[in-house]
């Protein structure tokens, strides 16, 4: 039997952070499965519902970059905590809402605590992950993320049944402040610091493990280095924002199934997703370790996801079977969530030294789609009751967004020093040297 002492310190920080990634992504998307008893006992109408959704983006996509450059300075342990406080807090506020107006302000408060984690935690992998598995502890963190939107319909269902929809948001806010009690008392900014790391898990560490260092940041200049990165982000996240959001009421309303019905092929969707986070690591990674061209290694993988999931998503726009649109949405959204593992790499190879904020400037994009996209859905859906037609969209930024990957550079890193930057402009660079040393171990 596989005891618990075999497992080194930075599995054990990796597996905390997968949990933030699981209990974020119940407390985000709960109100979906929850949403057609929201709305009986609201009032709400999709229009109004399309707002409560997006009312999480709009504080999240702000402090993407502002809760991110607050990771660089404050350090990842202070600031998700302060993060974890805020985001559980709100989840545990909706199960007290009385109308649209407070179910806004609630969601508001949840955007706001979340908008900082992902980017915090990409920099404390920056700190805790070789160079060469940072594909994978992205794919990992991510498929967890994925199993959290797989597990929330079928548990959000049965408290609901079982209990009430106001019940559900409390019960699972509290496991989110569980969650923020294990990260302040396990996880360490530096691992140097962490009393259980050893000097073989240090040696494979990066060398950079800047903490909290009070630099000046050329905002302009990392700016227009992650811009490419923020458009493809967008695309995909328009993407997702539909499957988060619409995919329980897509199968409750065009396939007239029961609650439980649609939670459980809501479930059988995401859980395709955290397959493809998963291969989307193994795969990027295992480039790179075959070939040293982190270019290759995350781009051809970002390509590969945007252009299956349009081939997958096209059955649904002509297809009425309930099986065939549910394989075609699985398969979809499993080749969606390649993109996550390289695209979230992308700013670890980019910019090291700065990873909180530049997955920051990065996962903007994917909150900006979260305003617009949610709202979009609402109306069409409320104008033409027709739950297939947010599906058209997508397959127009999916194809956006493979072309626009081609213009990452992960291979070019970001240097505090411009003229050495330009310098390496017009150079043909494999990977930064941090890489090119994992890689030659």
């Amino acid at each position: 039997m596989l005891r618990l002492t075999r497992f080194r310190t930075t599995d054990r920080v990796l597996f905390v952070i997968c949990l933030m990634y699981l209990v974020t992504y119940i407390d985000r998307v709960n109100i979906s499965t929850a949403a057609p008893a929201m709305q009986a006992e609201l009032g709400l109408s999709n229009f109004e519902l399309g707002l409560a959704f997006s009312a999480f983006a709009y504080p999240y996509a702000l402090f993407q970059i502002l809760g991110g450059r607050l990771g660089d300075r404050l350090g990842p342990h202070k600031t998700l905590i302060i993060c974890g406080t805020v985001w559980s807090a709100a989840t545990v506020m909706i199960g007290f809402v009385e109308g649209a107006v407070s179910l806004i302000i609630a969601r508001v408060l949840l955007g706001m605590g979340e908008g900082s984690a992902f980017p915090t935690a990409t920099r404390a992998l920056s700190n805790w992950m070789p160079a060469e598995k940072r594909g994978f502890a992205q794919g990992i963190t991510h498929a967890f993320a994925r199993f959290g939107n797989a597990l929330t319909p079928p548990l959000i269902a049965f408290l609901v049944i079982a209990l009430s929809w106001r019940h559900a948001f409390v019960i699972v806010g509290l496991i989110s402040f569980l969650w923020v009690a294990l990260w302040w008392w396990y996880f360490r900014d530096d691992p140097r610091s962490h009393k259980g790391i050893t000097p073989e898990e240090l040696e494979a560490l990066p060398d950079q493990r800047i903490v909290g260092e009070r630099k000046t940041l050329p905002w302009g200049r990392l700016l227009k280095r992650m811009l490419p990165v923020t458009i493809t982000d967008f695309c995909y996240g328009w993407t997702l924002w539909l499957f988060l959001n619409w995919i329980p009421s897509y199968f409750l309303h065009q396939h007239e199934l029961d609650l439980k019905k649609s939670a459980i092929f809501a479930a059988g969707v995401f859980l395709a997703g955290v397959v493809g986070d998963l291969a989307g690591g193994w795969l990027s990674d295992g480039i790179l370790r075959r070939t040293g061209n982190v270019a290759l290694a995350r781009i051809s993988v970002i390509i590969l996801g945007f252009l299956g999931a349009f081939a997958c998503m096209l059955p649904v726009m002509f297809s009425t079977d309930l099986v065939t649109v549910a394989i075609s949405l699985s398969a979809a959204f499993f080749f969606a969530e390649l993109i996550v593992a390289p695209i979230w790499a992308t700013p670890m190879d980019i910019a090291p030294q700065y990873s909180g904020t530049a997955s920051g400037f990065m996962n903007f994009g994917f909150g900006l789609a979260g305003m617009i996209s949610p709202i979009v859905f609402g109306l069409i859906i409320d104008l033409t009751g027709r739950w297939d037609l947010p599906f058209a969209a997508s397959l127009v930024l999916l194809l956006l967004g493979a072309g626009m990957a081609l213009f990452i550079r992960p291979d070019r890193p970001f240097l505090d020093d411009p003229a050495n930057e330009d310098a390496n402009e017009d150079k043909d660079l494999d990977c930064d040297p941090q890489i090119a040393g994992a890689v030659s171990k």
